[in-house]
């Protein structure tokens, strides 16, 4: 990171620009010096378009790659580039990885398998029950889960895989120096106290926007080796990230408590399609060939089935 110097946190400044373009870059310029030599007009010749919506200098974002470099050490966030070693490497294989990550806590080893499970924010009381059980269980195996630290099915299953004493990993649509939604704040801590992890794309400071969680999405299921979708309604965020991993190239599940759900006609759409539908982690653990050491079949603790879950 000190030869890239503030590349990477400068070429995340510049606005208008989009994941691949921001990756461009990054395999452009080496160096921070490669960078903050070019104009408006080589950055637009570089990536083959105009950029004349927006209005900045390189010296303007020379001086927030600075400020958000303070923010960053202050908060104990690192970050990390596309073209370093410690880079996740499953997300390194998609379509428009982000260029830089930042993190706070530890960055998944990445020989250990990540299973995303995701959801609607408003869950019945059998998915909310399945989605804690089944990411306890996989906790218990030695299977991190990763999910966006949303309420509902996202909370139960960062809840779940912390039980089952594996290191969580929630991805954020906006600044790590801040966790949306704010109710989940303890639950933030929590995930950092026990050896997991806060990512996503966006430097300090930058607030939840809409658009941003198709974006996270992706991340999501790129960090994933498999994605389960617990109950999700016909129109879903959790069913943009199944789409992104069918594109990805990634496992795929539905949970049967989801299809049994009155709640989960994505789910439904989803199994019709194809979509294996599983009913606990020993179904996908065996998909993987990996054998089952504990036991994943006893009952989960009193209060989490039909409880409002954040």
């Amino acid at each position: 990171m000190a030869e890239r110097g503030l590349l990477d946190l400068i070429i995340s400044r510049i606005p208008g620009i989009h994941p691949l373009e921001k990756l461009r870059l990054c395999k452009v310029c080496n160096r921070e010096a490669d960078l903050i030599l070019l104009s408006k007009k080589d950055i637009e010749s570089i990536l083959e378009r105009k950029l004349s919506r927006y209005s900045w200098t390189m010296d303007e974002l020379c001086a927030q790659a600075e400020a958000d470099a303070t923010a960053a050490a202050s908060r104990g966030i690192g970050y990390v580039s596309f073209c370093e070693e410690n880079y996740p490497p499953l997300l390194r294989e998609i379509y428009d990885p982000p260029a830089l990550l930042f993190y706070r806590g530890k960055l998944p080893a990445g020989n250990r398998p990540l299973v995303a499970v995701v959801g609607t924010r408003k869950p019945s009381g059998a998915a909310a029950a399945q989605a804690y059980r089944i990411s306890r269980d996989f906790g218990r195996e030695g299977v991190v889960v990763i999910s966006g630290l949303a309420l509902g099915i996202d909370a139960l299953a960062h809840r779940g895989n912390l039980e089952g004493n594996a290191p969580t990993v929630a991805v954020l649509g906006a600044g790590l120096d801040g966790v949306y939604p704010a109710s989940n704040r303890a639950l933030a801590r929590r995930i950092l106290e026990n050896g997991g992890a806060l990512l996503g794309e966006y430097p300090p400071g930058m607030p939840a926007r809409k658009w941003h969680f198709p974006a996270r999405n992706r991340i999501i299921a790129g960090l994933a080796r498999g994605v389960l979708v617990v109950e999700a309604p016909a129109v879903s965020g959790a069913l943009i990230t199944a789409r992104f991993a069918l594109e990805q190239g990634r496992d795929l599940w539905v949970a049967q408590a989801g299809v049994n759900s009155i709640l989960g006609e994505g789910c439904r759409n989803l199994a019709r399609d194809g979509a294996p539908v599983v009913g606990q982690a020993e179904d996908i653990l065996r998909d993987w060939g990996i054998a089952v050491k504990g036991e994943t079949r006893d009952t989960i603790p009193a209060g989490i089935r039909g409880a409002v879950w954040r």
